[in-house]
Formats: C-alpha cells, sequence, structure tokens
C-alpha cells in the first residue's frame, strides 16, 4: 500500500509541474529568442566591455542550438560566456531561458562610430539572431548623482546638522568629484568621511560607484528659529548634482546676569542684611521659563533670592531680582567676592559681585571704649608712679 501512494504522488507533481510551467510561458508566443536589456551601448576604445543577454524558449523543445558572433570589425575580439567561461552553444529547456554574456575587447586603435555586430543561436529546426549596435567615443560624458539619506533635519541653535549623503559615479570612468555647501551666513559646514571624521574637499569614485560622506552644518549661536536652506553640490568635468536641504532650528535661551546698570559691586555691614539689585537677561531665541537663582558666598555667610525663581523671560527682555546678601558678624572688614547663577532648560549662566565689608557700629563703640580705659589706665599709673 506504501509504494503504490508514493508512486501515485510523484506522478500527479510530473504532471503538474509542466502544466504550471506553461501557464507562466505566453500564451501566443512560440519559438527561440535572443533577448537584451540594452541591445545598443557605448564604449571606448581600449576597454573590456560586457553586454547581458538571454536565449528564452517559449513553448519547444530543448533543442542545442548553436552560437555565434558575426560582423564583428577587424582588430575586435566578441567572446559569448555562460557560467563564466567562452561557450559556443546552449539549450534552454521549454518556456525557461539561458543567461549569456557578450564580451567584447576593443583596440585602442578602433576607429570611433557605431557597429553593429550579430549574436546568432541556430539549430536543425529554428534559428534566432539579435543585432548588437556598439558605439565607440573616446571619452563618455561625467554623471553624477547626489541623495541624501535625510534631507531635513531639526536640532536648536547649539546642534550639529549631520546630512548623509550618496554620491554615485554614473559614469564610465573614474572621477575626482568636488565637494561644496552653500549655506546661510555665518553657518559653517565641513565634509567627513561616511564613518570617520577626516575633512575633505574632493572624493575619488569608480565607475558605477557609490561613496557615502557627510556634510556637517553648524549654525551660529545666535541662529534665530526657523527653517533654513542648505544646498549640497558635487561636480567633476563637466558634471555636478546638487541635493537640497533643510535644517529646522528651534529656539533656544541664553541667559545673562549683571547687576543694575551693570553694577555688579555693593557694600555691606557684617551681619546686617543687604539687598543687591541683579538683572537677568534672555538673549536668546526662546523664552526662559523656570529660571532658578542661586549664589555662593565665603563661608558662614547667608545669600538667598527674591524671587528665588522667574516665571518667564521672554527673548530679548530682563528681569530683575533681589539677592540678599548677609555677612557673618565675625567678618572682618574688607572686599569679598559671591558668585550669583540663573538656570533654565539646560542653560545657566553666572557672574561675580564684588562685596565691600564695613563692621558694623557696635564693634567700633566697643573698640572706641576698651581704649578709653586703656588711656585711664595708663594715666593712672603715670600719676601714682611719677609721684615716687
Amino acid at each position: 500500500m506504501r509504494y503504490p501512494l508514493i508512486a501515485a504522488l510523484v506522478a500527479f507533481a510530473a504532471l503538474v509541474a509542466p502544466i504550471a510551467s506553461a501557464e507562466d510561458a505566453p500564451k501566443d508566443i512560440k519559438g527561440i529568442y535572443l533577448m537584451s536589456d540594452y541591445p545598443a551601448v557605448t564604449v571606448r576604445p581600449g576597454e573590456t566591455s560586457t553586454v547581458n543577454l538571454k536565449l528564452q524558449n517559449y513553448a519547444l523543445a530543448p533543442e542545442r542550438l548553436a552560437l555565434s558572433v558575426g560582423d564583428v570589425p577587424t582588430g575586435w575580439t566578441a567572446t559569448l560566456m555562460g557560467g563564466g567561461q567562452p561557450i559556443a552553444a546552449a539549450m534552454p529547456a521549454t518556456n525557461s531561458s539561458v543567461s549569456l554574456e557578450l564580451r567584447l575587447d576593443v583596440p585602442k586603435n578602433a576607429a570611433v562610430g557605431t557597429h553593429t555586430l550579430t549574436v546568432k543561436a541556430a539549430g536543425g529546426t529554428t534559428t534566432a539572431q539579435l543585432p548588437i549596435a556598439i558605439t565607440l567615443a573616446k571619452d563618455l560624458p561625467a554623471k553624477l548623482t547626489l541623495t541624501p539619506q535625510l534631507p531635513e533635519l531639526r536640532g536648536n541653535s547649539k546642534s550639529s546638522f549631520e546630512f548623509q549623503l550618496g554620491i554615485k559615479n554614473d559614469s564610465g570612468k573614474k572621477l575626482t568629484v568636488s565637494l561644496s555647501a552653500q549655506t546661510p551666513q555665518y553657518f559653517d559646514a565641513s565634509f567627513t568621511e561616511g564613518y570617520g571624521s577626516q575633512e575633505l574637499n574632493a572624493v575619488p569614485i569608480d565607475p558605477g560607484q557609490t561613496k557615502n560622506v557627510k556634510l556637517k552644518v553648524t549654525p551660529p549661536n545666535t541662529a534665530a528659529a526657523g527653517s533654513y536652506k542648505v544646498v549640497a553640490r558635487v561636480g567633476a568635468e563637466d558634471a555636478s548634482a546638487t541635493a537640497d536641504l533643510t535644517m529646522d532650528i528651534s529656539g533656544q535661551p541664553r541667559l545673562e546676569i549683571s547687576g543694575r546698570e551693570g553694577l555688579v559691586s555693593t557694600r555691606a555691614s557684617a551681619g546686617k542684611e543687604t539687598s543687591v539689585p541683579v538683572v537677568v537677561t534672555n538673549n536668546g531665541t526662546a523664552p526662559a521659563d523656570s529660571v532658578e537663582l542661586s549664589g555662593s558666598a565665603p563661608n558662614g555667610w547667608k545669600i538667598t533670592f527674591d524671587p528665588k525663581t522667574v516665571e518667564h523671560i521672554a527673548p530679548g527682555a530682563n528681569k530683575e531680582v533681589q539677592a540678599l546678601i548677609t555677612p557673618t558678624e565675625k567678618a572682618i572688614a574688607g572686599d569679598y567676592v559671591t558668585t550669583i547663577r540663573a538656570s533654565a532648560r539646560g542653560e545657566s549662566a553666572s557672574t561675580t559681585f564684588r562685596v565691600t565689608v564695613t563692621t558694623s557700629t557696635l564693634w567700633g563703640i566697643a573698640g572706641v571704649g576698651i581704649i578709653g580705659i586703656a588711656l585711664l589706665v595708663m594715666v593712672g599709673a603715670v600719676a601714682r608712679f611719677g609721684r615716687r
């Protein structure tokens, strides 16, 4: 039971397979055909070129077909290749094809012009042939294409925008391709290798190959929020290509701290609180929200702010707060340095204030009293011991 069942399945598969292949073939076409995607090409003298061919069998029984190339100009070498080696015959199965290559070796002194070669496949019952037009040109025109991976990037004025670009040499010869970029004023641009840091002005690209490079564009810190256009350009000989790129820059606050009217010094008494006006300015391109104030002072001093947090400073605007500085009671007279800081959304700024400390009046009165007592003691001693 087992073996007859297997034999039946094999016989069924054998019947179905030809039916499926026949359905894939065109129903109204029958015969042997030689075909090529590019039956007319341009090559340079002194070089080897290859034309891809296909020998197609539509609805005929397999047959051995002799292959040949006719009308080959004197001095040229035309070789039919199959499977990586020279061939003289092919045998495509029913509703199937065989891939071929016509390899041409053209001498350097070949005359410029167009020559037509004929590829022929001949069997006992059928024949197919295909004319191939070969045009010789001393110099093929250079051709470049430039393709950005991501043509639009977003960041802030502190970002570096890095565009990945693919440069393809569609020419028949090696090209040295120059690189340049047109950017808005004060924007810096440089080209590097796709996966390196070496800056480039030009890159060599082999025929038909693609080279990846990176265009890095850095805006100035003062760049306002908005959309900026960059044009990447590549060129070689008489060929060039461009790519339009876009940088979307979001606003960024930029803080500065100063005293009122630019004054960054004050006077304070030891042990007493002094209010110092501090001006926080936003010179950026976006609002500064929740600006936190902080400060550092000599050991034992106290520094607070009124208010501690500024809720909102618009671009180009400023807000004034009070820094409340209290020197320690034991501070001696002299100049001291305090540092005041402001921070918001990763932005920060700081400046130093010079504080001149004077001793309190109480300590001055006490000092005078001590000096007076010392003088009285001295006078008493002189009077007493002087009479002796």
